[in-house]
């Protein structure tokens, strides 16, 4: 019998699997999801089909279920310990990756997998743009060029949120953020109620702390993280995956006049194309070299996606 994981050539935290070597690891999850549910989730320009989700995100499913299961026993064991009767800890899995890479579709198909397991079936999925600065901040600091870069969000008040989370405080809101407008939205909310299991999505949750400061000693929102993924692939398959959404959008989203990028729904197809790329060359590309791709090994599993957006290697850390 073959092996799962492939051999290891190189010293490595991980233990890597072909996109077959994976799949082997579902047992009997069942699928839960069905095409009409595929087609809600998938984000704009993405080929994901059933069949990956019964042989990257089962299997995962499968994986973090498991680990769930063990950290709630580790708390009850802990709790049992100090005679301490509080609330349920959460857990917390970040994901993160570049713009366009996929990494929304991927929150929410594993947080819709996750909500059909019987043991945790309340599930949260909160996204880092509600904890970007409003715009009219950056604008007064000179970031609306660097919006998405760790400059841009107000971490202090995202690992606030999320350590709330984590303590089992009873309410905590997170700030709403609309892509339609391209900013925070004044007084509204996402309220998270102490779930069983909260993903937390953006391009920086991976990031680690500025150098220590004679302050003291920084914490980051990954802190709190009981499992972390990075979803991964080659910046010229990115470039290309942003661009083609770009045009996409240029047809769709751009159309309504309330629209920040309205502006764009003008342009012939060859200005769009190459408005896209210098977008992606000065900003999201730098983000991604800069701050974004570093934090990759930090994550506990990757997802390896190939030029067509198939996810074809995954990497599990080593425990």
């Amino acid at each position: 019998m073959r092996p799962i994981a492939e051999p290891d050539t190189l010293i490595t935290p991980f233990v890597s699997f072909t996109h077959d070597g994976w799949a082997e690891l579902r047992e009997s999850t069942p699928l839960t999801l069905s095409e009409d549910d595929l087609q809600r989730l998938r984000g704009i320009n993405e080929r994901l089909s059933l069949e990956e989700v019964v042989k990257i995100y089962l299997p995962l499913s499968r994986l973090l279920n498991l680990y769930v299961a063990a950290v709630q026993l580790l708390y009850q064991a802990q709790a049992h310990f100090l005679g301490d009767s509080t609330a349920k800890v959460p857990f917390v899995i970040g994901l993160a990756g570049s713009v366009a890479v996929g990494k929304s579709t991927a929150a929410r198909v594993l947080r819709e997998l996750l909500a059909r397991w019987p043991n945790h079936p309340k599930v949260d999925l909160v996204t880092t743009d509600g904890f970007l600065f409003p715009n009219r901040v950056l604008k007064s600091r000179g970031l609306m060029t660097r919006k998405g870069f760790p400059e841009s969000y107000d971490v202090r008040r995202l690992v606030q949120f999320v350590a709330d989370v984590k303590s089992g405080v009873p309410e905590v809101s997170a700030p709403v953020y609309s892509h339609l407008h391209y900013d925070i939205l004044p007084g509204e909310f996402q309220v998270v109620r102490q779930p069983d299991i909260m993903i937390v999505e953006g391009l920086n949750v991976l990031q680690t702390p500025e150098p220590r400061t004679p302050g003291g000693p920084r914490v980051f929102v990954s802190d709190f993280f009981d499992f972390s993924v990075y979803v991964d692939a080659r910046p010229l398959h990115i470039q290309r995956w942003y661009i083609e959404r770009f045009l996409t959008l240029r047809e769709t989203a751009f159309q309504n006049p309330e629209s920040y990028f309205h502006r764009y729904a003008a342009l012939t197809v060859p200005d769009a194309r190459k408005t896209a790329q210098h977008i992606w060359t000065t900003i999201n590309g730098v983000n991604l070299r800069e701050n974004i791709q570093p934090t990759r090994t930090r994550a506990d599993l990757i997802l390896e996606k190939g030029p067509d957006h198939t996810i074809e290697r995954v990497h599990l850390r080593k425990i």
